[in-house]
């Protein structure tokens, strides 16, 4: 018997070693063995948060590290806060997009606790909140449209004209579109409605994803019919729509930790990274520390995809050849001709 079990723990012990010797082999799923660049990483993960425009500035990277650097690249879908998890256990390599205010805690923490590296800022003129269209205050004398609540100036303003926003489900209340589940926004959003007082009169009603809401508000917008609800800036529909963010209590540290008792905190958009990429591709790192753009540049390639309908490879070829100017200034000369030869 002794032999029987002495036998089978040379086996097992063989059996370990082949298995180790296989995942060094391997390298695990960012450290294998590389198909370009100068790093010791294959496939760099970027991370697909939901929104148009996280998306183009994937792809804008992506086109550059690809052609430029000669690394493989791929994009993996999330939630926000799983994208910012993501990268902070390696599983992805890197957020273009990350609303930092929407986490504050938990971003300063990963950043503090070097799990992961911040590398640059995106860009940092962003807004937030819940907004109407302007003509619902203001009338549209071309549209034909009175005004329909003309004293609404703040979010605390919304009960006095519940009935402008009427929940077509609940006659009894007016309705707010929210933001999508998975979203920071959301949480921020919930906490609103009980903290101040918005459930008494509203129902919050979450859309199923952005195009949803982007949905709810254009067809209102088209038909000039009253809307409340949540959104953001740099978007295509803040370029191309006239709408206005509705007031709330002046930012503030200490409330917004208490509840979000004050308008949502100008944002900063920054690129993170896990913490071995600028280890496994340097010149990728160096790249992306370089990286800035603007809500402006945003908004335009944005506008760009909407009015031409296109895929965000398009609009990163827009971008690489109507912004030449700025991102030349991310990287060498060199780089500079293999990303305008790959176009």
């Amino acid at each position: 018997m002794k032999s029987i079990r002495h036998f089978k723990t040379i086996i097992l012990t063989f059996m370990l070693v082949g298995l180790i010797a296989f995942i060094a082999a391997c390298g695990g799923s960012n450290e294998t063995g590389q198909s370009g660049g100068s790093g010791s990483i294959d496939t760099i993960t970027f991370a697909d948060a939901g929104w148009d425009s996280i998306r183009i500035h994937n792809t804008i990277a992506r086109n550059i590290i690809e052609n430029g650097f000669e690394y493989n690249t791929e994009s993996m879908p999330g939630s926000e806060t799983g994208s910012l998890i993501g990268i902070g256990n390696g599983s992805l390599d890197v957020y273009m997009e990350i609303w930092t205010g929407n986490f504050y805690d938990q971003y300063s923490e990963a950043i503090e606790s070097g799990d992961i590296v911040e590398l640059s800022v995106n860009f940092d003129d962003t807004a937030e909140g819940l907004y109407v269209p302007t003509y619902v205050i203001e009338g549209d004398a071309e549209r034909g449209i009175e005004p329909l609540a003309p004293g609404l100036k703040s979010i605390h303003d919304l009960p006095d004209y519940w009935e402008v926003f009427q929940d077509p489900e609940d006659a009894s209340k007016g309705r707010i579109y929210g933001s999508i589940p998975g979203w920071a926004a959301d949480n921020v959003l919930e906490a609103k409605m009980v903290n101040y007082g918005l459930e008494d009169t509203f129902n919050y009603f979450q859309p199923g994803s952005d195009t949803a809401l982007n949905t709810s508000l254009i067809n209102a917008y088209e038909n000039g019919e009253p809307w409340v609800g949540y959104y953001w800036e740099p978007t295509w529909i803040a370029g191309m729509y006239d709408i206005t963010l509705l007031e709330d209590e002046p930012y503030d540290e200490t409330l917004w930790n208490d509840g979000y008792l004050t308008e949502f905190p100008s944002q900063r958009l920054t690129i993170a990274v896990q913490n071995q990429l600028p280890e496994q591709a340097p010149d990728v790192a160096e790249f992306l520390s370089n990286y800035a753009t603007s809500a402006a540049i945003t908004n335009e390639l944005l506008a760009y995809m909407q009015e031409n309908d296109a895929e965000n490879e398009e609009v990163a070829e827009f971008f690489l050849k109507e912004y030449e100017d700025v991102w030349t200034t991310w990287v060498s000369e060199e780089v500079v001709e293999k990303v305008k030869a790959g176009l």
